[in-house]
């Protein structure tokens, strides 16, 4: 079993920058591909980004790439999701995922979901 939580949302202004963090329980941290998804009103929960255990690949939505990076502290069974020059069209609730399979990118291939945190970008 794994508990996630996430940290770090808040209000953010367009062009600006926010990270968030995602602690998990359990000692095989490092086991388990970690990941992003998000979820405004009445839409289905969109992948983010994806990291693998060992934190050496890693995969992005097209709407995020070049902007946000997500990376991992195995030492610290955290992960982490770097947004930068965000845009209205990033706010959402973003959820920090994980699982055994190698960077599903399908919300459905995920078994642990943490609350989530909101993040929404201002002008």
């Amino acid at each position: 079993q794994v508990q996630l939580v996430e940290s770090g949302g808040g209000l953010v202004q367009i062009g600006g920058s926010v990270r968030l963090s995602c602690a998990a329980s359990g000692r095989t941290f490092s086991s388990y591909t970690m990941g992003w998804f998000r979820q405004t009103p009445g839409k289905e929960r969109e992948f983010v980004a994806v990291i693998s255990g060992s934190g050496g690949a890693a995969r992005y939505a097209d709407s995020v790439k070049g902007r946000f990076t997500i990376s991992r502290d195995n030492a610290k069974n955290t992960v982490y999701l770097q947004m930068n020059t965000l845009k209205p069209e990033d706010t959402a609730v973003y959820y920090c995922v994980a699982d055994r399979l190698f960077l599903p990118t399908r919300p459905t291939a995920y078994d642990y979901w943490g609350q989530g945190t909101q993040v929404t970008v201002v002008s």
